[in-house]
């Protein structure tokens, strides 16, 4: 079966498909869909869902998506669902360096420096089917970046599973005990 990644993002489409091994998984543009879908929902499920369910609807295939972000307890859980946009002003170019940077800005006199990845991944189907899956990987907060693999957060998030930040973590090491992962791997399970 081909299901289309409802994301733009190159990373996670890989991510995406180094966890979910022998799916047929096809980037939204090679199956149609050019538009942008607002992420106006208040959870990381809600996002997905909205996702999926405009790529399903545009490309006629079973869409898969998911929405994650990083949630530091001290800040409230921001940046939280605005995790990708935390830091408007850097633009398109910047923005992994630009949240990384606000982030370490507001946490510069907080020594709670706990934290946790969070994602929801939604499997939308034609036929009106759902199935949706959650995940978390448990963590905190550096003072700086280490390491130059992954994206996004990844070289300011430590890994109390791995004792390293995921920037520092091989892709292989990362995707065993990533929310993203976790998330996947529950919704395998439910296939």
């Amino acid at each position: 079966m081909t299901v289309v990644a409802a994301t733009a993002n190159a990373h996670k489409l890989r991510e995406m498909r180094e966890i979910l091994r022998g799916a047929e998984l096809i980037p939204e543009a090679e199956a149609g869909f050019t538009g942008e879908v607002e992420e106006t929902g208040e959870t990381f499920l809600e996002n997905a869902l909205l996702k999926a369910r405009a790529v399903m609807k545009a490309t006629g295939l079973p869409a898969l998506a998911d929405d994650s972000g990083l949630c530091v307890d001290a800040l409230g859980g921001a940046p939280g669902v605005y995790s990708a946009r935390y830091a408007k002003l850097f633009g398109p170019e910047g923005w992994s360096a630009g949240n990384r940077a606000l982030l370490l800005k507001n946490m510069e006199h907080i020594k709670d420096r706990r934290a946790y990845f969070a994602c929801a991944v939604a499997l939308v189907y034609p036929d009106g089917r759902e199935l949706t899956a959650e995940g978390r990987t448990y963590g905190r907060i550096l003072y700086e970046d280490r390491g130059e693999n992954g994206f996004g957060y990844d070289p300011v998030f430590y890994s109390d599973e791995l004792g390293c930040s995921f920037g520092e973590a091989s892709e292989e090491a990362k995707n065993a005990v990533s929310h993203r992962g976790r998330a996947l791997g529950a919704l395998v399970k439910k296939l």
